[in-house]
């Protein structure tokens, strides 16, 4: 699950990213496409497949991984911000610093840190984050449950699509797009 959340978490930078760049989004694909589910695919019985990893693919990754959260935060108090700020205090496994959990999404991200701290007090408003004793915050045991509803309600959706690749293939792509984040984020920091 870790492995699937961190694919998503860069797609979803890398996505927004590329699209907010303005990027073309052609595939590079000689052959004849068919669209299935909104996603270019080669043509039945052709061998092709896009040249190469590019804006338009990792966009789409995106906007699909996007969707499959959308359902799974429906009948929810959640949005996606404050999913992704509760998830990543449960991911942390300890009791964390408001502070710098903010600063960390707000890095992963790209967002504004007003809008993941507004995020955060919803949470806590909710009663899905708490203060500990010494003023860190964790996750409450309603804030555990409900994201094991998200994650079982998506989980089934992610699993089978990443189970059609190969764990070295994953492997391979976690890499690329971790690499490509990195490069990105050293970009967006020159003025």
């Amino acid at each position: 699950m870790a492995r699937t959340a961190a694919i998503g978490v860069a797609v979803s930078v890398i996505g927004a990213a590329l699209l907010l760049a303005g990027c073309s989004g052609t595939t590079g694909d000689a052959e004849p496409s068919v669209v299935s589910s909104g996603i270019t695919v080669p043509a039945a019985g052709t061998e092709s497949a896009p040249t190469t990893l590019n804006p338009s693919i990792i966009g789409q990754a995106e906007k699909h991984h996007a969707a499959v959260l959308t359902r799974a935060l429906a009948g929810t108090t959640l949005d996606e911000k404050q999913w992704i700020v509760l998830n990543q205090a449960l991911a942390a496994d300890e009791p964390i610093e408001r502070t710098a959990h903010i600063a960390r999404i707000a890095g992963m991200t790209q967002w504004d840190r007003a809008d993941v701290e507004t995020a955060l007090n919803a949470l806590f408003d909710s009663g899905l984050l708490a203060a500990t004793p010494s003023g860190l915050l964790e996750p409450t045991e309603a804030g555990q449950a409900l994201a094991g509803e998200v994650r079982a309600e998506s989980g089934a959706i992610v699993q089978a699509a990443y189970g059609a690749v190969t764990p070295e293939d994953l492997a391979t792509t976690a890499r690329v797009l971790t690499t490509i984040t990195a490069r990105m984020a050293e970009e967006l920091d020159h003025p």
